[in-house]
């Protein structure tokens, strides 16, 4: 996979050369180019914002600087893909977007190129993403229901999403299987040694080697948290996939099923 992301603050994207996704990069796994906005901007001060219309606080992103950019990236980008591909992605981090999920991760990590523009101050002028979605198919995608102060802490957290789901990038690909959201539910606690530890002890399931009493034991503990700690995602949920025990389970947390679905009584 290729990623290209578009900054003011090229630097900022530096961390996403470690660990993983840096061996992930050496090893031919992922393509990742970071460019400099500030290179498309040709007065003296490289200038990439200005006063928005219509008056307000703070500053708006110039868009000529920003379609330089986008078009440079989308000339590499292009030379090697198929024309008969469709056109690539562009994501832009914003908190008006769709909301990042484990499931959108699994969708663009799919994707031979990813592009994302960082936007800064106010924002990007719209008529770059009315100009960019010709050429892109442009996804606005937020991290949640929260401001930061740029574009760029919430791409290195979807890179880093996106690109640990890449073939080869995690050692051992079984444990992208039982982690939070890919199976539409939060992951069980997890232990290590020593078995007791300032006078907490590790379940004794755990220590028991019944592997078929261990998975009941951690499927149930997924229902638990996610009952207490994210409610949300099993309201509504398709009942099929939970069998006689986890409904069970899911009766005593209050679930009951109706019309195939799960409904809290």
């Amino acid at each position: 996979m290729r990623i290209d992301v578009v900054s003011i603050f090229p630097e900022y994207l530096a961390p996403l050369r470690l660990s993983l996704l840096g061996r992930a990069q050496e090893d031919g796994l992922l393509q990742l180019e970071v460019h400099d906005l500030r290179d498309f901007a040709f007065d003296r001060h490289r200038t990439v914002d200005d006063t928005p219309y219509g008056g307000g606080a703070g500053m708006v992103m110039k868009p000529e600087p920003w379609s330089l950019a986008l078009e440079s990236v989308l000339e590499s980008v292009l030379a090697g893909r198929d024309a008969s591909e469709d056109k690539p992605i562009l994501i832009v981090p914003s908190p008006a977007g769709e909301v990042f999920t484990q499931a959108l991760a699994y969708e663009l990590a799919e994707e031979p190129t990813l592009t994302f523009a960082c936007g800064r101050y106010e924002g990007i002028d719209e008529r770059v993403l009315d100009w960019a979605g010709e050429r892109f198919r442009v996804r606005p995608v937020s991290l949640g229901d929260y401001v930061l102060n740029g574009g760029e802490v919430a791409v290195m957290a979807m890179v880093e999403a996106i690109g640990r789901l890449l073939p080869g990038v995690v050692g051992n690909p079984e444990s992208l299987v039982e982690e939070s959201h890919s199976n539409g539910l939060l992951e069980y606690p997890v232990y290590t040694k020593p078995s007791s530890w300032r006078g907490h002890d590790v379940p004794e399931v755990l220590l028991s080697g019944n592997h078929g009493l261990i998975a009941r034991w951690r499927r149930e503990q997924q229902l638990r948290r996610t009952a207490a700690r994210r409610p949300e995602l099993l309201d509504g949920a398709d009942a099929a996939p939970f069998g006689r025990d986890e409904r069970a389970v899911l009766r005593e947390l209050g679930y009951d099923v109706v019309a195939g679905r799960l409904v809290r009584g």
